[in-house]
């Protein structure tokens, strides 16, 4: 009886989703009959767009999405370099769907960091270096990031020092050691990022991460890193053997 029930239902599925009725389905109800891993990247952004303007339906609205670029990276990569006035170039795009989209692309950050975290031990250069990439190589300006850790590496927090221009970001050493001692860190690793897409450091970017190093010895919470992002690429002073203990 049972097997029988079940050849009935694999006939029902080949003829629901198999058919042309099934292609026609609207991309939330596609979602609601097969789930969300039938349907295509522009699909699962036309659920979230929702509405369509008087010339554009929902879905041509999430493909024009994916075909803007601003000199960047197309399709949902594309969307992290996006500025909420770009997407509101699109006819359809305004200020509240901009924002959602935009809202998406920081929980995806989110997600992907907070997953990776999970039991890291924060003492690889390159792990390090790949857990933060997606996070911090779309950013427009140079973003500092402070991790503390404890005497087993493990993270303890992490904080954003600072937001700068396209060019700089201000840091300081007292910045970095006052939030070190608030944590109770035993050892502190410095990120930030090169909008440019090269990790290359410059003299400035070696000063600080001398005056940090040094900084540390002395209040006994060693800078075991300081790793700038790039597109893809990373630079780390620890693997560089440049960091002054």
């Amino acid at each position: 009886m049972r097997y029988v029930r079940k050849v009935e239902m694999n006939t029902i599925n080949k003829k629901i989703f198999g058919s042309d009725a099934y292609k026609e389905m609207l991309p939330y109800e596609r979602f609601l009959s097969a789930g969300p891993e039938s349907l295509t990247d522009a699909e699962l952004l036309a659920i979230i767009i929702r509405t369509g303007s008087g010339e554009n339906s929902p879905i041509e609205i999430a493909h024009k999405v994916l075909c803007l670029s601003n000199g960047k990276e197309r399709g949902l990569n594309g969307l992290f370099s996006l500025t909420v006035d770009e997407l509101k170039s699109i006819h359809g795009i305004g200020e509240v769907k901009a924002v959602k989209l935009k809202c998406l692309t920081e929980l995806a950050k989110r997600m992907s960091v907070q997953s990776s975290f999970s039991g890291t031990f924060f003492d690889s250069p390159k792990q390090i270096a790949l857990l933060y990439m997606e996070k911090m190589r779309h950013e427009e300006r140079e973003k500092a990031i402070l991790l503390c850790l404890n005497n087993k590496h493990k993270l303890l927090n992490e904080t954003v020092l600072s937001i700068g221009t396209v060019n700089s970001a201000l840091v300081s050493p007292r910045d970095i050691f006052t939030h070190a001692l608030k944590s109770g860190a035993s050892f502190v690793i410095l990120l930030h990022n090169h909008p440019s897409g090269d990790p290359t450091p410059s003299r400035a970017d070696a000063e600080l991460t001398k005056k940090i190093s040094e900084s540390g010895i002395m209040l006994d919470i060693r800078l075991i890193d300081h790793i700038i992002i790039g597109n893809q690429s990373y630079y780390s002073f620890s693997e560089k053997g440049l960091l002054w203990q």
